[in-house]
């Protein structure tokens, strides 16, 4: 398996994944619509298209499809229900389909732990049943059901449901609850935690795309959906996760605590992507604060504006049918 084509890879975690299998010796092409520029390797090709656009002419001679492209949170979903439903659900089947008519073997679909909704007390496994009730999590459920249903003897699918992405990426995010925890507690000294009580999965984003080749170098007798978590975190445990990786850098920072109500609250098992593609998250959240300090310099030289690094912002002045 030589031949890679990643949808939305030069996104956050396209941006870490697409170098590590260039480094691996993949023969890799991007398809991307470079809404949020392009930070990719030099000699990595690079298509500017939407997904909607590729031709049998465009799939064919690849080996394995990396579907990473779509809208990638809630804000986004919510401010455009229809969008998402389009780029997280037909295009997800679009791509999925157009793969099995090109003879590609293996597929690997970004599905989001998300799609839980909200359960107490139990980690939940691939087999649980889900919930999603906000247009963001639907959608995801609705594309993995589209690329899992057209699984046969030749085309073999793999869905991982990731938990909360974190850590630095040459296409940086701010609007990920670990990313932001930092950049306000370097911009305004504090660090808020919208509800400690709340659970979430969460993943480093070298850990998540290691996830993804794990997925494309697994057996072809291996298919189905994956669960890909470093660990079950409270909102609460985050903060002071953030704040104490912080402190040993020098930042004294406070947590202003809140009581937020939210309608997600998820805990993860992740024994059956170790016990079957033999991945084992190891960057924890202190590791990926100095990973992050490490790139930004000082930070009251960091552009922490920056439209690029909030997807929202971006989203918001794309002309798009079906947004606003």
């Amino acid at each position: 398996m030589s031949k890679v084509l990643v949808t939305g890879g030069a996104g956050y975690l396209g941006s870490v994944l697409v170098p590590q299998l260039m480094d691996r010796g993949y023969d890799v092409t991007v398809v991307d619509l470079l809404w949020f520029g392009n930070n990719l390797p030099k000699g990595c090709q690079v298509v500017k298209k939407s997904v909607f656009d590729l031709s049998k002419d465009d799939v064919s001679g690849f080996d394995a499809v990396v579907h990473l492209s779509g809208v990638s949170n809630d804000p986004m979903a919510e401010y455009s229900p229809a969008r998402n439903f389009i780029e997280n659900g037909a295009a997800s089947a679009y791509i999925a389909f157009m793969a099995k008519q090109c003879d590609v073997s293996r597929f690997v679909y970004a599905s989001s732990c998300s799609i839980y909704g909200y359960t107490v007390g139990k980690s939940m496994t691939e087999d649980e049943p889900v919930s999603p009730q906000f247009p963001y999590a639907i959608s995801k459920l609705s594309g993995e059901k589209s690329v899992l249903s057209l699984e046969d003897d030749n085309f073999r699918p793999i869905a991982l449901r990731k938990g909360t992405l974190y850590g630095w990426s040459p296409r940086m995010r701010l609007d990920l609850v670990v990313n932001t925890m930092m950049k306000f507690a370097l911009t305004e000294g504090v660090i808020n935690v919208h509800n400690p009580a709340l659970w979430r999965p969460l993943v480093s984003i070298q850990d998540a795309a290691q996830a993804y080749i794990r997925a494309l170098e697994a057996d072809p007798d291996i298919t189905g959906i994956f669960n890909v978590s470093y660990d079950n975190f409270t909102i609460g445990r985050v903060g002071d996760e953030v704040k104490s990786a912080l402190k040993k850098r020098g930042y004294n920072v406070q947590l202003n605590l809140q009581n937020r109500p939210d309608l997600r609250n998820y805990k993860v098992d992740n024994s059956k992507a170790k016990r079957l593609l033999d991945f084992t998250a190891r960057v924890d959240i202190p590791t990926a604060v100095d990973d992050i300090l490490d790139h930004i310099g000082d930070p009251t030289d960091f552009d922490w504006k920056k439209k690029a690094y909030y997807n929202i912002d971006v989203f918001k002045e794309l002309e798009l049918p079906g947004t606003g």
